[in-house]
C-alpha cells in the first residue's frame, strides 16, 4: 500500500466520524509495531493538508523489557519533526514477576492505557490517536460475541469523561494486510514485541477464524464490518452524511 492509499482510507474515516477538529493536539501511542508506525505516517501526512489545523506528537510507555529499544522510533520521530516522549513503567515486572499473571493480555492492555493516557494528559493533548485497523474492530466483535454473548467493538471516536480525553481510531478503514504491504514498502523500524505470550492469546484465535472465514465465504469480512457499522452499537457515533460535509 502506497502513502496516498494510505491517507485516503485515514481521511475518509477522519471526516465519515468527525474525529478531528481545529487546534486539536493529538497523540499518538506508539508501541513499535507497524500498526502503530503506520498510524504516525498517516496522520503525519494528513496534518500536511487536512483543512482542519492540528497538532501531533508520539508518545511510547515502556514496559519494562530488557531488550525494548526506543532509540529507532526517536530516530522516526525525529525524522518527521513530530514531538516524542518515552514513559517509562514496571508493567512487565508486575504482570509477570510480582503476580506471575498466566493471562496478562487484559489486565497489561488496561495498565498501559492508563499509562498512556496519563501522559497525553501532561503533554497538553485533548486527543489520543489509537492503531486500531479493519481486523481488529471485526475480531473484536467476534471476541465479544463469542466470549461475552453482546455484539460489541471498538467505537471510532470515544469521550473518556473522567480524563476529559477523546479517543480517536482513524485507520478504521484499513485492512492490516494493507499495513503489512506499507510496512514492507516503507521498511518501516518495527520493534519484535518482547511480551513472552505475544501470539498465543484469544485475538490470534479471532484472527484465524476470520482468515478462515473470509477464505470459505469470500467477502464475509467485509460484510461483518457493514454490519459493525450498520449495527447501533452502543457508544458509536453517527456517521456523518455525505451532504454534510
Amino acid at each position: 500500500m502506497k502513502l496516498q492509499q494510505l491517507l485516503s482510507y485515514t481521511r475518509k474515516a477522519v471526516d465519515d466520524y468527525q474525529m478531528i477538529e481545529e487546534g486539536d493536539h493529538i497523540a499518538v501511542g506508539i508501541s513499535g509495531g507497524k500498526d502503530s508506525l503506520t498510524l504516525l505516517y498517516a496522520l503525519h501526512g494528513l496534518k500536511r493538508f487536512y483543512p482542519k489545523k492540528f497538532e501531533l506528537s508520539a508518545i511510547t510507555v515502556d514496559l519494562g523489557y530488557e531488550k525494548f529499544d526506543t532509540e529507532p522510533l526517536r530516530q522516526l520521530c525525529e525524522s518527521l519533526d513530530v514531538p516524542y516522549r518515552v514513559v517509562k513503567t514496571d508493567i512487565a515486572h508486575i504482570l509477570f514477576e510480582e503476580r506471575k499473571e498466566s493471562n496478562p493480555c487484559s489486565l497489561c492492555a488496561k495498565m498501559r492505557k492508563g499509562a498512556l493516557n496519563d501522559a497525553v494528559k501532561e503533554m497538553g493533548c485533548n486527543k489520543v490517536a489509537y492503531a486500531h485497523h479493519k481486523d481488529d474492530i471485526i475480531e473484536t466483535m467476534l471476541l465479544s460475541l463469542i466470549f461475552e454473548g453482546r455484539f460489541h467493538s471498538f467505537s471510532p471516536k470515544t469521550y473518556l469523561d473522567r480524563m476529559d480525553l477523546t479517543v480517536i481510531r482513524p485507520m478504521m478503514y484499513v485492512d492490516e494486510a494493507d499495513v503489512i504491504g506499507f510496512q514492507n514498502k516503507y521498511e518501516l523500524p518495527v520493534a519484535k514485541s518482547p511480551c513472552p505470550v505475544d501470539g498465543y492469546t484469544k485475538r490470534e484465535y479471532a484472527k484465524d477464524l476470520v482468515a478462515k472465514l473470509n477464505k470459505e465465504h469470500h467477502g464475509s469480512k467485509e460484510r461483518m464490518f457493514t454490519a459493525i457499522e450498520n449495527g447501533n452499537i452502543q457508544g458509536w457515533p453517527d456517521k456523518l452524511p455525505r451532504s454534510g460535509r
